[in-house]
């Protein structure tokens, strides 16, 4: 294995964990979640099962849905449904409730930042999206606007949440305000630099736009 793949896969699964612990630090909260993550937790009010379980589960139902949109997963997406589950829970387990307004404050604002690392780590391995992003870009790739995709995805899956008791609260808007701008700061600071493939003898590489 060479020495740019392993660090390609080691900022991939530090990416992965990461995540499920930034989902449990605004779980702790308590001011609400993202919206797939409110669906997560409203899916775990109605079943009585552990949110990660039941992030796994929704990411291997997304990615049946991968089929028809002729989405291909890589090891990134692999990964992605077997270990933020997991993080997830585990977080939850070692992490107890926080009492104190300014304690959960705290929560809530590394749990966003660190989601946004997060986030940028697993995108910038360049190993294959997460089931969500695919199915985003998969519509994408069949004619629907990316931003309508995002939109329509994210909206669909916070109403179902917030129907199944998931938490929407004011942890729900700023994290939607931030996300966006925060990630999208982080992730060409975070990617792993793309192969360069050597030129070919007595091939002129072209010039630069």
């Amino acid at each position: 294995m060479s020495t740019k793949l392993l660090g390609r896969l080691v900022r991939l699964l530090a990416g992965l964990a990461l995540f499920g612990v930034s989902v449990a630090l605004m779980v702790r909260a308590g001011f609400g979640l993202g919206s797939w993550d409110v669906l997560h937790q409203g899916l775990a009010a109605r079943t009585g099962l552990p949110m990660g379980v039941l992030v796994n589960a929704v990411a291997l139902v997304v990615l049946l849905l991968w089929i028809p949109l002729r989405q291909r997963p890589g090891a990134g997406t692999v990964a992605n449904v077997a270990l933020v589950g997991p993080a997830l829970d585990a977080t939850l387990t070692l992490l107890p409730p926080v009492g104190s307004l300014a304690g959960r404050i705290a929560l809530l604002a590394a749990g966003i930042l660190l989601n946004a690392v997060a986030t940028a780590l697993y995108l910038g391995a360049r190993l294959g999206p997460g089931p969500r992003d695919g199915l985003m870009t998969g519509l994408a790739a069949h004619g629907l606007p990316l931003g309508r995709a995002r939109a329509g995805i994210e909206l669909a899956v916070l109403a179902a949440g917030w129907l199944l008791g998931g938490a929407v609260g004011p942890g729900t808007v700023l994290y939607a305000v931030a996300i966006g701008p925060l990630v999208q700061y982080l992730v060409p600071r975070l990617t792993m630099p793309a192969p360069v493939r050597p030129v070919p003898t007595g091939v002129t590489p072209p010039c630069p736009a």
